[in-house]
């Protein structure tokens, strides 16, 4: 498969031959590159990457947090899922967390936090390179500073009411953002980088790190504890997968809600969405709904404790459900298990057979053929708002994502997995690896994700030309859709007449996600990137 040149694109393409890091911010990018010109392969470049990524982008990401890994081995020719999203503290129950508290974030907020322990699994299982050589780029950027982008300063700037005194002091000292051009330094969370380097997970989820984290967690009432640090590791799991017009497309398994876009790919499938046209009102209309079908299986049944994946991925499934979609425009249920019915929404389905924003994402490829794609996350902006301590480290709001309603599987338990948003993809094709990509976006991942991906895998875009297209994405109960406005307006005027309530948004927009993708040329072996203009991302190839 060689690079497409079709697509319209106000950036330019990259690539590379010998290797290629694509990421949310250019210096987390060029931290990634940075180990692969030092000899160190993809894993070894990803782990430099997350760490920096902490550092110059610390309100989506970093090493309190969660995530997923989609990881390729070419040594061992095997892909497999890393698994570093924690579980609820065993102290968790639905009675802690009224509604408001659930969604502001604080010290009760976070799930145990996992990034640690599956960067380090990453670079131990697979990486080349000492902790003191990959993480070298982000300690720089922490303790030298790094000058604030307009983006940083966009979302720091809505984030700083929901920061703690804690992490107020780091990152908005006068109370404000750090304007564009001022330089941050974050010389605690240098310093608990080198405590890593010196002692590994050991010191995170056991040693002196775990006690500072703790001891100050007891002190403002929070509820994690050392056995919630001590019986965390990251796990390595088998990822789920469909075929789509020849494509063989993986993601996380349940929780991860990626099988939503695997879901809604197959129910694609059968339709001439080439003759249907790109960004036309049918083809529009006919992805808006099949999302909300899959999305209310997503809510029905991604946290539940037997997911019937092999249900909901079958063709005989997805032809059922492509069924449902009408004429007009359908409700949706939302994005969480409603605590009441939505009068009129679209249900998820079932089968007698069946057995029952702030995140980010970033790639790394190599010349050997290892490939990495991850999704992670601290919540929402700057996660929980707590700067844990003297640490530096802001910890994550994850348990937001789950929820307290009665019957729901995503109902809040002690020392529970719960639902998650985070999607990392790969796609492959005759035994090949075409791309690694993805996106950021809360459970719009799953909706913007699909779109990215039919642009590359139907209509033939470059990786490029596919993430800058215009998207759309849905979120609460009803019929509105949140739309860039580079959708023509004639179409949106069509899509109103089949009932779909449009919120406008600017021309490119945040909103509808920040992704990156890279692409192997399986001719050459050559690589071409793609990153996001909706944010700072930046790929740069060798």
């Amino acid at each position: 498969m060689a690079f497409s040149t079709e697509g319209t694109t106000h950036r330019s393409t990259v690539t590379g031959t010998r290797g290629m890091v694509a990421s949310a911010h250019p210096l987390a990018t060029l931290a990634g590159t940075r180990i692969l010109l030092q000899g160190g392969n993809a894993f070894d470049a990803i782990v430099a990457t997350a760490a920096a990524l902490n550092v110059v982008e610390p309100y989506m990401s970093g090493i309190a947090g969660v995530g997923y890994a989609l990881a390729y081995s070419a040594a061992d020719e095997k892909l497999r899922v890393l698994d570093y999203c924690g579980r609820t503290p065993y102290a968790a129950t639905p009675d802690l967390y009224p509604t408001e508290d659930l969604q502001e974030g604080g010290i009760k907020s976070p799930l145990v936090p996992g990034a640690c322990g599956g960067w380090l699994t990453l670079l131990e299982t697979y990486g080349t390179m000492d902790r003191e050589t990959v993480f070298a780029p982000a300690i720089e950027l922490a303790e030298g500073g790094y000058a604030f982008t307009v983006k940083n300063h966009i979302h720091t700037d809505g984030a700083v009411p929901r920061l703690r005194p804690t992490g107020l002091e780091i990152i908005a000292p006068n109370g404000r953002s750090p304007r564009p051009g001022e330089i941050l330094v974050q010389e605690k969370l240098g310093c608990s980088f080198r405590r890593v380097v010196e002692g590994g997970k050991e010191v995170f989820y056991q040693g002196d790190l775990a006690k500072d984290m703790i001891d100050f967690i007891d002190r403002e009432g929070g509820i994690l504890t050392h056995q919630d640090l001590e019986d965390f590791s990251a796990e390595w799991v088998d990822p789920v997968t469909t075929n789509y017009r020849g494509f063989d497309v993986y993601t996380p398994p349940p929780p991860s809600a990626g099988f939503q876009i695997l879901q809604t790919l197959n129910m694609l499938e059968n339709d001439d969405l080439v003759a249907m046209g790109h960004l036309t009102t049918e083809t529009l209309h006919l992805l808006i709904e099949s999302l909300k079908l899959s999305n209310a299986d997503r809510v029905a049944y991604a946290a539940s404790e037997r997911p019937p994946i092999d249900g909901l991925l079958s063709k005989d499934y997805a032809a059922k459900r492509r069924a449902l979609v009408g004429d007009r425009a359908a409700v949706t249920g939302g994005e969480y298990f409603p605590a009441a019915p939505v009068s009129g929404a679209v249900v998820a389905g079932s089968e007698p057979g069946w057995i029952n924003e702030c995140t980010t994402h970033f790639d790394a490829v190599d010349a050997e053929g290892n490939a990495v794609a991850i999704t992670q996350s601290l919540g929402s902006g700057y996660g929980s708002g707590v700067a844990v301590g003297e640490t530096g480290m802001f910890i994550n709001n994850f348990i937001k994502w789950a929820d307290t309603v009665p019957g729901s599987p995503n109902c809040i338990e002690p020392h529970k997995k719960i639902d998650q948003c985070l999607s990392p993809c790969q796609i492959w094709r005759d035994g090949r690896l075409v791309s690694a990509l993805g996106t950021p976006g809360s459970w719009g991942i799953q909706q913007t994700t699909t779109q990215f991906m039919t642009n590359f895998m139907t209509y033939g875009m470059n990786i490029q030309a596919a993430i800058e297209a215009p998207r759309f994405r849905f979120g609460e109960p009803g019929k509105e859709i949140r739309i860039e406005a580079r959708v023509p307006s004639e179409v949106r005027d069509a899509l109103t007449e089949k009932g779909h309530e449009l919120d406008v948004l600017p021309p490119i927009s945040p909103i509808v996600g920040g992704a990156q993708g890279i692409v192997m040329d399986q001719e050459s072996g050559s690589f071409m990137g793609g990153a996001d203009p909706r944010r700072d991302g930046y790929a740069i190839g060798i």
